[in-house]
């Protein structure tokens, strides 16, 4: 009885060790069913990406953008482009970056900016910098214009966003009008604008009241700061020197602000509402309904007065801005640049996406279907561009010589004062010098809080 018990327990633990052999047999056998083989090794299955494209603008915009995804996603079948509206309002745009980006958050992936946020974007170190991805893929940046990348993209020598479209102001002018009163182009000088728009603004006015001489940009908001500008510069002066200090009270930037005001106040051929209402639209409408000899305007008016329902259809011509004797023309950088979120976790997704957003074929779509001015120089020569916006050529001429504002993190707050004194010299409640002398101390003490 003994015997049959032993010999019992010795089965038991015979069948234990076969079932415990077998489960790992069967392990090892599941194992290296799931190890691929080296056919499958050198040839691994595609991985899916999904990134998030932040954009905003017009609904016909949004559309269009809709159609580059969709393009992009047929030639990159393994990267979903998920596309997140903004909205409308600059302001507010600024702000739905603002907030995931301050919070190192990692979409979205990729964004538009306006010029204007560029450098506090950068400063912040929200945007990831391109050169790496320049560098491997031997990507050509000479096709961009070269002061748009060295002064608006680039960040203590790191390129980090690149140019969707861009603007520059514009001298708009009534080419009929021009030949009425006998003269052969338009002003080249800030001088012969005043004589040209003095003698025309007197002849209209005897059937239109309304007439005025020069619409500009000069109620207190960021398109005071564009205007200004383009006046200090075309007269040799800027808003920062070379050192990154303020020289808003230099005897050239005061001249400039003196004319500004005699343009309202002592010429007379700028309307006293320029200070209180005159934004892009209102100088827009003014010349479209013919009220207006010349206008200072971004690019996109060109296509409105020349809508079917303007009074100005066929009579607008462009040029650069004028310029003050001895110095030269000068027009404020603006425009929509693409970068990518530094917190992104799929930077190489968001880096193709920028790269096929910047290719000549979608920027030449820009062109042709949304009328934006490319990023790069080489579709301003394209021959169906320019048959259907021949006005591009000219525009060319004028982004090759932009100027960007000031690329610094604390650049809004350096806006708003700059904004406060030159509305106050314009409208007559300070005079220029006192204007920007004030200008200059607040800006001081705003890069002594602020800057570096």
């Amino acid at each position: 009885m003994k015997k049959l018990k032993r010999l019992g327990k010795i089965i038991t633990i015979l069948v234990m060790i076969a079932m415990v052999s077998a489960v790992f047999v069967g392990c090892k056998s599941q194992t290296l069913s799931t190890t691929p083989s080296q056919e499958q090794q050198s040839q691994p299955a595609p991985k899916n990406v999904s990134i998030v494209f932040a954009v905003g603008g017009a609904p016909s915009e949004i559309d269009y953008w809709h159609k580059v995804i969709d393009e992009f996603e047929a030639k990159n079948p393994n990267i979903t482009v998920n596309l997140l509206k903004q909205p409308m309002d600059s302001g507010t745009r600024m702000q739905t970056l603002v907030t995931p980006l301050s919070g190192h958050e990692s979409t979205p992936d990729v964004f538009l900016m306006d010029v204007a946020w560029v450098g506090q974007f950068a400063a912040s170190g929200w945007l990831a910098p391109l050169n790496g991805y320049v560098s491997q893929d031997n990507y050509d940046t000479s096709v961009f214009f070269k002061k748009v990348i060295d002064l608006a993209d680039s960040y203590k020598g790191d390129l980090i966003a690149l140019p969707v479209y861009i603007d520059a102001g514009l001298l708009y002018y009534r080419t009929d009008l021009l030949k009425k009163y006998d003269f052969s182009a338009p002003p080249k000088t800030w001088e012969d604008l005043v004589k040209i728009a003095e003698k025309v603004q007197a002849g209209e006015r005897k059937n239109n009241p309304k007439f005025w001489g020069f619409v500009w940009q000069g109620k207190q908001y960021e398109g005071l700061v564009c205007d200004f500008l383009e006046f200090i510069a075309s007269n040799g002066g800027n808003i920062l020197n070379k050192d990154g200090q303020p020289v808003l009270n230099s005897a050239n930037n005061i001249q400039a602000l003196t004319f500004m005001a005699d343009l309202i106040h002592k010429y007379k051929i700028s309307p006293p509402s320029t200070y209180t209402e005159m934004t892009e639209e209102p100088v827009r409408m003014t010349f479209q309904k013919g009220n207006a000899m010349f206008e200072r305007n971004w690019p996109y008016a060109w296509g409105l007065h020349n809508s079917d329902d303007s009074q100005v259809k066929g009579k607008t011509g462009i040029a650069p801005l004028p310029h003050f004797l001895e110095h030269q023309s000068a027009a404020t950088l603006g425009g929509w640049h693409i970068g990518i979120n530094t917190y992104s976790k799929n930077k190489e997704a968001a880096w193709k996406f920028v790269k096929f957003v910047e290719s000549y074929d979608v920027q030449k779509g820009f062109a042709m279907n949304l009328g934006w001015n490319p990023g790069r120089q080489d579709v301003y020569k394209d021959s169906e561009v320019l048959k259907k916006a021949p006005y591009l050529e000219k525009l060319r001429e004028v982004f090759v010589n932009a100027i960007p504002r000031p690329s610094v993190p604390y650049y809004t707050k350096m806006s708003e004062a700059i904004q406060k004194y030159v509305n106050a010299a314009i409208a007559g409640r300070m005079d220029p010098k006192t204007a920007l002398d004030k200008a200059q101390q607040e800006v001081e003490q705003i890069i002594k809080q602020y800057g570096s």
